[in-house]
């Protein structure tokens, strides 16, 4: 365990914002290191867009030397030590160096310190522990760099102890696995997820939701989630998830089988594409992961549709489709459909994938067609507002829909008028 800095990192990108000088400026560059993704990303040169750092100062000398610096502070969680500095249009997440005094798998209640390794210890994996200073000294007192470097995600310390200060590192870990590991994935750490893997469900749903979603935002989810489940963990928060293969498929689908603008990853379609259930069982997923309304609807109308679209159905039946439904549903059902098909069928003829590939381009450039009428029409010509004039409204679009589109308003005028005539 090193106390010395053992990389550097050039003072170029995030460090050398004028806003993350400024920050190291104020509150002292003895005083202040950089922690966490930042210096991980950074490393492994990947995009940094968030910009954590960390002080031995109490949180209230923080806030007043940001302060009397002109500089708005945001008191993001002073129990836990964390303000927010806003400096321009850049946010800063400072906190103050901490050890966990009590850990309950799901809360801890820290402690201040002025020890950066005892802060370090309290991190959940070695690429994460890594820190460094305004002057880009990198500090990685638990060999965070060569571990990067191999592809390796493992806990700080004994995994056991890391995955009981909180449970949610257990999902934590097949993400970061997923996102930065290699073959094999940690022994030690397997061993602590599966002996804690029942306690996931003890977490709060907003929580594993998260998670979850972020984990089917990695490059390769299908193969992160075969993992999770061959370690039992799916079994406790998601025992529907049982259909890894469309998800592989799905993933393979919009990553590098179709290069079109407007297809690509979305978690809450991979999501959808895991799940072996009914529209009762999407909603019971919904519900224990806590999704918004929008998500839950969305989900419900990926794994439970009236209607999925299919290259065997005409041209017509497509739009009307396509106006039924809107473009994003079809375009998603399109692509869980024709992940399914080449799942069953391993390599399909190149007129069949050509009909879905046609299919997809369908929906992204679908710009749709607007029925000529309104209810305000409807009521022009004497019928009286009321939900009669939704159903007459609806008998016209469908009859203008079932004749390709072709009617135009003075005629849609003319079949409503005739309904409206013979009462129908």
């Amino acid at each position: 365990m090193s106390h010395e800095p053992l990389g550097k990192l050039a003072i170029d990108g995030w460090l050398a914002w004028p806003e993350t000088r400024r920050l190291a400026d104020v509150l002292g560059r003895d005083q202040l290191r950089f922690v966490g993704g930042c210096v991980r990303d950074a490393i492994a040169h990947r995009p940094v867009t968030d910009v954590d750092a960390a002080t031995p100062l109490p949180p209230e000398d923080v806030m007043a030397r940001l302060e009397d610096a002109g500089i708005k502070v945001i008191a993001t969680g002073l129990k836990h030590g964390t303000v927010t500095a806003v400096i321009g249009d850049r946010k800063f997440e400072i906190t103050t160096l901490r050890r966990d005094a009590e850990t309950d798998g799901r809360h801890a209640r820290v402690e201040f310190t002025n020890d950066w390794i005892e802060d370090a210890k309290r991190r959940d994996f070695t690429i994460n522990a890594m820190s460094c200073t305004p002057d880009g000294d990198v500090y990685d007192p638990f060999e965070g760099m060569p571990d990067l470097a191999r592809g390796v995600v493992r806990f700080v310390g004994r995994a056991g102890d890391r995955v009981a200060e909180d449970y949610l590192r257990i999902l934590r870990f097949f993400r970061f696995w997923g996102g930065y590991g290699r073959p094999p994935a940690d022994r030690s750490a397997l061993t602590a997820c599966r002996a804690n893997a029942a306690k996931l469900k003890e977490l709060s749903g907003e929580r594993l939701r998260d998670e979850l979603l972020k984990i089917l935002t990695v490059p390769q989810p299908a193969e992160v989630v075969r993992l999770m489940q061959g370690y039992g963990v799916l079994d406790h928060i998601l025992p529907e998830a049982g259909e890894v293969t469309r998800l592989r498929l799905v993933n393979w689908l919009t990553t590098r089988g179709v290069l079109m603008d407007g297809v690509g990853p979305d978690p809450l379609r991979n999501l959808a594409a895991l799940l072996n259930t009914d529209a009762d069982g999407a909603s019971a997923v919904a519900q224990r992961l806590r999704l918004s309304n929008a998500q839950a609807d969305r989900l419900l109308s990926l794994t439970a549709p009236a209607v999925a679209p299919t290259p065997d159905q005409d041209a017509l039946d497509h739009e009307k489709l396509l106006r039924r439904i809107g473009p994003e549903t079809f375009r998603d059902l399109v692509i869980l459909g024709w992940a399914a098909e080449i799942g069953v069928a391993t390599r399909l003829p190149a007129a069949r994938s050509a009909a879905w590939r046609d299919l997809l381009a369908a929906a992204v450039g679908w710009r749709g067609r607007e029925f000529p009428l309104k209810g305000r029409d409807l009521v022009d010509l004497g019928l009286a507002p009321g939900p009669r004039v939704g159903e007459v409204l609806g008998r016209v679009e469908t009859w203008w829909e079932d004749g390709g589109f072709k009617a135009d308003r003075s005629t849609c005028l003319a079949k409503a008028k005739d309904l409206i005539g013979r009462g129908e």
